[in-house]
C-alpha cells in the first residue's frame, strides 16, 4: 500500500485530510448497498450467518451483513490504536494498512500493518478474538503486538500487507510485501506470533524488478526494467497447487490509479511462482486477473474467500464517477478453467 495526503469527501460525516490509500472514515453508515461501501484492501470472512468486512481505516475499518449485499460499519478493531504502534514507527497515525483475517483452532486471527507513506519503517502486527459477534460476552480484541517488522537500512523488503496461509502439511507461513524486492513469504512459529528464525528466511516469491511488457517489434513481449510496484500478495490453496494473487503497478491515485490484479502457481509454497505462460513471479511474469476500465479505474489487492463451497475475489476499485475516484467494495465470483487456472467472469483483456 502507497499513498499521499488527500482528502476524500462522503456526506457530511467525514474525518479529512486522511491517507489516499484509506477509505473515507465514515460514521453510522447501516445497510449501505455493496457498491457504495466505500473500502481499500478489503477481506472477507463468515462466522455463522453474518459476514465481516475488514478493511484499510483507523485502527482497522469493520462492516458486517446478512446477504454480502447491505453493509453496515461496526466499531473499529482498535480504539484507541495500540501503544507501541505510534511507539516503533515514527509519524505512524493511527490508520492501520491491508488486515487479513482468517480463524484457525478456535480463533479469529487479524493480521495488520503500521507503516507510513513511501517508507519501509514497517511492522505488521496481530490481534485475536473468539467470535467477531460484537454483542457476544466473549467478542474482545487481544493484541499480540509484533510479529515481524523492516527497518531501512536493515531490510530490502517492507513488512505490510501480510497474509496467512498454510502448507500441505499445516506449517503456517506469512506472506507480505510491498514494493523495494517485493514480496516475501517466511514460516511462523506454531503460535502464529512471530516468524521462525530460519536461515534463509523470508524467501523472496515475487518481484517487478523486471516486467514484462509487449514489444514495438513483433508480437511477443520482452522483459525490461520494472517499477518495483507490486504489493498485496494472497495465497490460496487448491488441490495440488498454491495460488498466489498480487496486485502490480499503482494504487491510491484516485482516478489515476493503475492497480491491477496477477497470479501465478506453484506445487510448493516457497515458489517458483509461474503464470500462465510459464514465467517466473520473480522475474516479472504474472497472468492478469483484472485490470481497471472505464469506470473503475485501477482494482486491485484482492483476497479470496470460500463461503460455502462458492469462491470469490474481494478487492477495490477506484470509482470513476465519484469526484477524487474513491475505492469502493468489490465482490466477484471466482471461476477455475479445466486445466486450473483461476478466471473472474468480467475479465475484459483488449
Amino acid at each position: 500500500m502507497k499513498g499521499k495526503i488527500i482528502c476524500w469527501a462522503v456526506g457530511l460525516s467525514v474525518i479529512a485530510a486522511v491517507q489516499a490509500d484509506e477509505p473515507a472514515v465514515v460514521s453510522n453508515k447501516v445497510d449501505v448497498p455493496r457498491e457504495d461501501v466505500v473500502a481499500h484492501d478489503p477481506v472477507l470472512i463468515q462466522e455463522a450467518d453474518t459476514y465481516y468486512l475488514f478493511t484499510t481505516g483507523p485502527g482497522v475499518s469493520v462492516w458486517s451483513s446478512q446477504d454480502m449485499e447491505l453493509w453496515t460499519m461496526q466499531a473499529p478493531v482498535f480504539d484507541p490504536v495500540p501503544a507501541w504502534a505510534k511507539e516503533t514507527v515514527p509519524g505512524f497515525n493511527g490508520h492501520m494498512w491491508a488486515p487479513d483475517i482468517s480463524y484457525h483452532e478456535g480463533r479469529y486471527l487479524l493480521y495488520y500493518s503500521v507503516s507510513t507513506f513511501g517508507s519501509n519503517d514497517s511492522c505488521i502486527g496481530l490481534a485475536s478474538n473468539a467470535t467477531l459477534d460484537s454483542s457476544s460476552p466473549d467478542f474482545e480484541w487481544k493484541d499480540h503486538g509484533v510479529v515481524v517488522r523492516s527497518e531501512p537500512g536493515l531490510q530490502d523488503w517492507n513488512a505490510i500487507d501480510p497474509n496467512l496461509v498454510f502448507d500441505e502439511e499445516g506449517q503456517p507461513y506469512l506472506a507480505f510485501g510491498s514494493f523495494w524486492s517485493g514480496l516475501k513469504l517466511a514460516p511462523l512459529t506454531d503460535d502464529l506470533s512471530a516468524l521462525k528464525q530460519e536461515a534463509g528466511s523470508p524467501v523472496s516469491i515475487a518481484s517487478r524488478r523486471y516486467q514484462w511488457v509487449d514489444s514495438e517489434v513483433g508480437d511477443a513481449p520482452v522483459l525490461q526494467e520494472g517499477n518495483d510496484a507490486i504489493e498485496g500478495p494472497f495465497i490460496y490453496r487448491k488441490g495440488a497447487y498454491y495460488y498466489l494473487f498480487a496486485s502490480v503497478d499503482f494504487c491510491c491515485r484516485g482516478k489515476n490509479s493503475t492497480y491491477k490484479m496477477i497470479y501465478g502457481r506453484s506445487k510448493d509454497i516457497r515458489g517458483p511462482y509461474l503464470d500462465r505462460e510459464g514465467r517466473s513471479m520473480l522475474e516479472g511474469g504474472g497472468t492478469l486477473l483484472k485490470r481497471g476500465d472505464a469506470r473503475w479505474h485501477g482494482v486491485g489487492h484482492n483476497g479470496i474467500s470460500n463461503i460455502d463451497g462458492e469462491e470469490y475475489a474481494i478487492f477495490h476499485g477506484y470509482d470513476g464517477e465519484t469526484k477524487r475516484g474513491l475505492p469502493k467494495l468489490h465482490i466477484e465470483a471466482l471461476s477455475w478453467t479445466e486445466d486450473g487456472w483461476p478466471e473472474l467472469a468480467s475479465l475484459d483483456v483488449p
